[in-house]
This record gives structure tokens, sequence and C-alpha cells, in this order.
């Protein structure tokens, strides 16, 4: 199998919490609302997860949602949100340039409601532009959504100056947490909402968590109605396994965070100085405020997608957000972040992960590099 470094898209599910997802599908194979023996002992598992993914948050296990991932959480919080906005007066939303499609398509469906939808600008390496957030959030902004870090450049954002401009005004302030849950630290204090997703941080895949603080939960709306599950908020019966792993992975997280990222950052260093050396090459978003596994990379006269294409036998890499990966234009993050077209067409990501080994980073770095050179002089020839 090529060397695995895709890791925003998908983190490789931790081995603990792959026996622990399986070991649950053969003790708990019941329905955690039920009321009998096994439907208890499945419903006390659930609870036990629940106190680990608030664990890692730093949340009350009460404020913890549990959804099928990030993409659902991001909907329920606008979907759910919107009478309590009304009702408030606040009809406007503030999302930035680069968030996650998810998000900006959430967002448009309140649009779609008469909301109107404030893009918040980005600059050149990422970050959003705060002075003209200051002057597009309003005391009409109901919620402000801006990731901590991003899909594909790893940006991490000030949430703290965010947080700030939001509540000022009186906005609710949400983040996608997809691709900082696990890997940063982030203060919950300054946020009303979050999301994370279980497959992004090494648990199973089908399973994620809306945070929302204890006090707006009362305030918010279902996004689909059943039978009430999740106090409310999200009815369904819950998949006992796939919480008890995303529990587990949560919790491994939080427990190896410390360790992992400075050898994740460490590969990620040696892997981007090597991959610099490639006349051309340029690195795309902020380099110090960026998750350690990030890579996103632009070579001239190379096609971001014949690049990976070509890689699919050695390394597995992409070209962007693994949601829009069918989409042939170049990434909208790029453009948002004012690269020329033809830079972005040019970029690749690559995410390293806990389980990302030293030779893997040498055998990438040869890989990428020749794959490089044979593009261009076959450019060359054409």
């Amino acid at each position: 199998m090529p060397i695995y470094l895709d890791y925003h898209s998908h983190a490789l599910m931790h081995p603990t919490a792959r026996i622990a997802t399986f070991e649950a599908y053969e003790r708990l194979d019941s329905n955690p609302h039920s009321t009998h023996l096994h439907g208890t002992a499945a419903h006390e598992a659930v609870e036990g997860s629940r106190e680990r993914v608030a664990g890692l948050l730093g949340a009350r296990p009460s404020e913890i949602i549990f959804t099928s991932g990030a993409t659902e959480a991001n909907n329920l919080v606008f979907a759910g949100l919107r009478d309590h906005l009304v009702a408030k007066g606040k009809r406007a939303i503030a999302v930035s340039a680069i968030e996650h499609p998810s998000v900006l398509k959430a967002a448009e469906m309140l649009h779609r409601d008469g909301f109107e939808v404030i893009t918040l600008p980005v600059q050149a390496d990422g970050l959003v532009d705060l002075d003209a957030a200051a002057s597009t959030i309003t005391e009409k902004t109901g919620i402000v959504s801006v990731a901590a870090a991003n899909h594909e450049v790893g940006v991490l954002q000030p949430l703290d100056a965010i947080s700030e401009l939001a509540r000022a005004r009186g906005a609710l302030f949400h983040s996608d947490l997809a691709q900082a849950a696990g890997k940063v630290d982030v203060n919950l204090r300054l946020l009303d909402l979050a999301s994370i997703s279980g497959h992004k941080l090494g648990g199973p895949g089908g399973i994620g968590a809306l945070y929302v603080r204890r006090l707006l939960k009362p305030k918010m709306g279902p996004l689909l109605s059943g039978g009430g599950q999740e106090a409310g908020l999200r009815s369904g019966t819950l998949p006992a396994p796939l919480c008890v792993g995303f529990g587990i992975a949560c919790q491994l997280a939080g427990e190896e965070m410390t360790e992992t990222n400075s050898r994740v950052r460490g590969m990620r260093d040696m892997l981007l100085m090597e991959l610099l050396k490639i006349p051309g090459s340029k690195l795309n978003g902020a380099a110090a405020t960026r998750l350690p596994g990030n890579i996103n990379i632009s070579f001239d006269d190379v096609d971001g997608e014949a690049l990976a294409y070509h890689l699919q036998q050695s390394v597995s890499v992409s070209t962007g957000s693994t949601c829009s990966a069918k989409s042939l234009e170049p990434s909208p993050v790029l453009l948002a972040m004012g690269l020329p077209r033809k830079v972005a067409e040019s970029a690749i990501r690559i995410g390293l992960g806990p389980f990302t080994t030293d030779i893997e980073i040498e055998v990438a770095t040869r890989a990428i590099t020749a794959s490089v050179i044979e593009l261009r002089s076959i450019r060359r020839r054409a």
C-alpha cells in the first residue's frame, strides 16, 4: 500500500479505539435507549463515552450532543438556532471565507430564509482579517462561525480575538473543531458551540458531536424530528459501538497530544524543508500558526491533480477538501487567500499523523521530488 499522508481527510484509526469499537459491537448489541439490562449496558457505555468527549474539550458531559459527524453538527448549529435568532432580531450570519463546505452551505440555507450571510475575508496567510471582521460583525449578527484550524492549509485562527469581537456585539461564536480537536488545545470558554468528528482524530467514521453551552441548549431546535433523543436536539438511535470508539479516541488524543505533536511537527518540518528545496515550490498559509502535521504546497508548472494522481502508487495525498475532491475547480480556500488561480491549481495538501514514521517521510520526500521533476519534464516535451 502507498504511504498514507492524508490525515486531514481521515485520520487512521487508533488501534485501541478500533479494538474498543469491535468489542462493543459484540458486547453492546442493543438499543441504548431501551430500559432493559441490555439497553442499560449500552446506555452506560454511551454516557461514559460522552464524558470522554467532554473531557477532551473541557466541557460538561451534558453539553455534548452526539451526531453522525461534524457536518451534521455544523448544520444543527444553523438550523437549530434559526428561530432563536429570528426572535432576537439577529438575522445576520458571519462566516469566514475559508470555512468547510458544510458550514458555508448550512449558512446559505439560512440565507434562503431571509438571513444575511456575511463573509469574513482572510489575509494572504489564511488568517481572518480582524479589521474587516470588526467592521462587518454588528449588533444584527447572530452567529459568527470560524474554524479553529483550516481543513486545507491548517492555519490556526486567533479564536480569542474573534470571540471578543463576536461577544462584544452579542453574537454567538461557533467553531468547527474537526481538524483541531485532539491536535491543538482550544479554550472552550471562547466558544458557545463547537463541532467535532470522530474519524478526524483516530476514531470510527459516522460519529461526531456538537458542544452546546449549557444555557444555550434549551434555545435550540432539532434538525430532524423523531423520538427526541439527545435532549431533543438529535433524534435517532445512537450507535453505541461508534460512541465507544469515539470516546476512547478522544481520551487517547488528549493523553497523547503533546508527545504526538512534537514528533509529528518534527517530521513535518523535515519534509517541508526538503520539498522547499525544489525550485518553484511555495508553502501556502501561515508558516508558524498551523497544525503540526499540515503542509499545503504549490509547485510551479505542475498541476496538483496530476501530481496527486502520479503519486497514487507511492504516497496518498490530496489537492484540497475531500468533500470537493471530484471538482475540477481550484481550491476555493486558496483563491480566497488571494493566490493566483495558477498557483492554486498547482497545490497539494499533505497531512501527517500519529502513525507516520521517519522512514515514510524519507520515502515520500523522494517520491514527491521525483514526481515533480518528471511532470515538469513531460510538460516541457508536450
